[in-house]
């Protein structure tokens, strides 16, 4: 009895094989059932014949509910009508092993809510749809960070829990550590630039909280970040490591994972697309470009949605719109430093503006990574806490780090989840992680 998953049926052709797996659906035909199998790396069609089983296993096949365990073994067929993921396989069912017979299933292919799926997510992530999107999932992290050791970054484990704020305190989960306060991490960019000063070349790469209270489409209160961060590195060198390592995953997935991206019915077109190099525009030029936008639109909330002062800070619609001007990524650098993070680099001659570079994805999916020079200067970087009135010795490890062979340097953050989001083509972000936590939602 030879045991394999569904994903190697191709290499046994003809062969006796046995599976393994749940029953995703079944159809009943009289002395033919087809039950599709999933066992987490495909679905067949697998076909019970009842002369050609033991008469109480086809009685057992012909009572399959959904989700009920089984072990099957038959025949291997190549089939180009047979259904499944991928498909042109069936088994011919010669020998069916009960392991549970599942209770009635709560989803089923009937239309549900939103919030009775996410209610039920530890059974929604057994269909189809999301099986694709987790499976991509998986493929961009595993490309990410092949890409990033092939190119000598190191990963370098950062803490979840911190004495202070990598950015915005009003954003932090604060817990008590025994009887003090310390937070939850909202990135590990700090650390990172001490683990830098190590290794040269690092990434980490792990969940991150923000408190922030929104319910938008983009926005999770859990979320993982990859985090590279590099020494003498400059603005213009980080952006086109950027690229390049965009360009990669997405070829990487288009590589490997077309039945997943056909399951969503995702427009390849638009992925395949995803060349470098990608546009940069200035966040000057950006603002010019959408209030020249905002000045031809006539309907009137669409109006109200773009409208810009230079200074502020970009929302989803105007990053929406930026996006909506090119056929791959954006990058939009030079941001007003009043809008940033007080470590980035101001720009020579324009201390109002910083070093820094956003790269907005294309199809409304907003900013997949943001990044900065980072000031190398120890005077500047002191004088940059006393004017935004950070209290130093919340910061004094991180001060030290300029004081003990400071160099140029720079780094970004991307967020997984809007990148399987963008990639996968999915209006939400509560669909891209196993288990979303959102502003009213943590559970289960």
């Amino acid at each position: 009895m030879t045991i394999i998953r569904i994903s190697d049926l191709p290499a046994h052709n003809g062969q006796v094989v046995t599976l393994r797996g749940w029953v995703y659906d079944r159809t009943d035909k009289g002395k033919l059932q087809f039950i599709q199998l999933r066992d987490g790396t495909g679905i067949v069609q697998c076909v019970a014949f009842k002369r050609e089983m033991d008469e109480a296993e086809f009685e057992i096949a012909s009572k399959l509910t959904q989700e009920s365990s089984i072990i099957v073994t038959g025949t291997v067929r190549a089939d180009p009508r047979a259904p499944g993921v991928p498909g042109g396989w069936e088994l011919g069912i010669s020998k069916l092993e009960l392991v549970q017979m599942a209770e009635e299933y709560p989803i089923t292919p009937k239309e549900h809510g939103v919030e009775f799926l996410m209610d039920n997510r530890h059974l929604w992530l057994r269909s189809k749809r999301q099986w694709a999107i987790l499976r991509i999932r998986a493929a961009i992290v595993r490309a990410l960070r092949n890409w990033l050791d092939d190119q000598g970054f190191l990963l370098v484990d950062t803490p979840i829990i911190t004495p202070t704020a990598g950015e915005n305190t009003t954003n932090l989960f604060q817990i008590d550590y025994f009887g003090e306060p310390a937070y939850l991490a909202q990135t590990g960019q700090l650390y990172n630039e001490a683990n830098m000063m190590a290794f040269g070349r690092v990434y980490c790469f792990g969940p991150t909280f923000r408190a922030e209270k929104s319910k938008t489409r983009r926005h999770l209160m859990e979320f993982w970040m990859l985090e590279p961060e590099l020494a003498f590195c400059s603005l213009e060198e980080l952006m086109e490591l950027e690229e390049a390592m965009i360009a990669h995953v997405v070829a990487a997935v288009l590589e490997k994972h077309q039945p997943e991206l056909a399951i969503l019915e995702r427009d390849l077109s638009r992925l395949e697309a995803i060349k470098a190099p990608f546009a940069r525009i200035s966040y000057d030029e950006a603002v010019e470009r959408l209030q020249k936008l905002h000045a031809e639109t006539t309907d009137p909330e669409a109006k109200a949605e773009l409208a810009i002062q230079w200074g502020d800070d970009f929302g989803s619609p105007h990053e929406t719109a930026i996006a909506n001007m090119f056929d791959r990524p954006v990058f939009v650098y030079h941001y007003p430093t009043a809008i940033k993070a007080f470590y980035m680099e101001p720009v020579a001659g324009r201390p109002e503006v910083c070093r820094s570079v956003d790269l907005l994805a294309p199809e409304g999916y907003g900013e997949i990574t943001g990044g900065s020079e980072r000031i190398a200067d120890a005077a500047l970087l002191d004088k940059q806490i006393a004017t935004i009135g950070i209290d130093p010795s919340n910061y004094k490890w991180y001060l030290e780090l300029r004081r003990f062979g400071t160099v140029p340097h720079a780094g970004f953050g991307l967020g997984l989840e809007r990148t399987v989001a963008w990639i996968c083509g999915l209006p939400h972000v509560r669909e891209t992680i196993p288990y979303a936590r959102m502003l009213n939602r943590h559970y289960p």
